[in-house]
């Protein structure tokens, strides 16, 4: 559990830092140079990210998946299933200047935040909720922080755009759910 415990708090950590502390990220950012600044946030994000992945996929056998915290309810993994459908679109949806993005604000945030929340009801190991809690936590900040500074896309929206991140997150939602989850992760999502 501890190289998922750093890799959260390494990811998570630099991540709220940035969002809940800007005076303290420019003044860093200013005085090590942007490029230099760039490069250390990223490396730890990195390493944060590769940790939790190690960390978690250690616990996903053993002795650490009698770890649960709580027991999703009947009928969650139809609603995940949902939420991560959304979420994928609005993943997509982050990329253009569609009318979708001119709507949330946020999508990439958001989108992140229905894909770790729909874990997180159907996940009830301690590890699961060590890494969708880190992703939920995060985006949650990010959406909140971006709401009171007034943050808001301004463009002409193009409805191509919004054709696009659907049909991108339609593709990416039946890879992760035929390919990715069954035979990478090992979790069969259909049945």
């Amino acid at each position: 559990m501890s190289f998922l415990l750093i890799g959260c708090l390494l990811f998570g950590g630099s991540h709220l830092f940035s969002i809940l502390f800007p005076r303290w990220r420019d003044r860093l950012n200013s005085g090590l140079g942007e490029m230099p600044w760039k490069m250390l946030y990223s490396a730890v994000s990195l390493l944060g990210l590769v940790l939790m992945v190690y960390g978690f996929s250690q616990n996903r056998s053993g002795p650490a998946t009698a770890e649960l915290l709580y027991h999703p309810w009947d009928g969650s993994v139809h609603l995940v299933k949902l939420l991560t459908l959304l979420a994928f679109i609005f993943i997509g949806a982050s990329h253009g200047r569609g009318y979708l993005k001119l709507w949330l604000r946020n999508p990439m945030s958001i989108g992140i935040l229905l894909w770790s929340g729909g874990h997180l009801l159907v996940n009830g190991q301690r590890s699961d909720v060590w890494l969708f809690g880190t992703f939920f936590l995060v985006s949650l900040a990010d959406i909140l922080s971006s709401e009171l500074r007034g943050k808001r896309p301004d463009y002409v929206p193009r409805l191509r755009s919004d054709v696009i991140a659907v049909a991108v997150g339609m593709v990416l939602y039946v890879v992760f759910l035929l390919g990715f989850h069954p035979y990478v992760l090992n979790i069969p999502v259909i049945g």
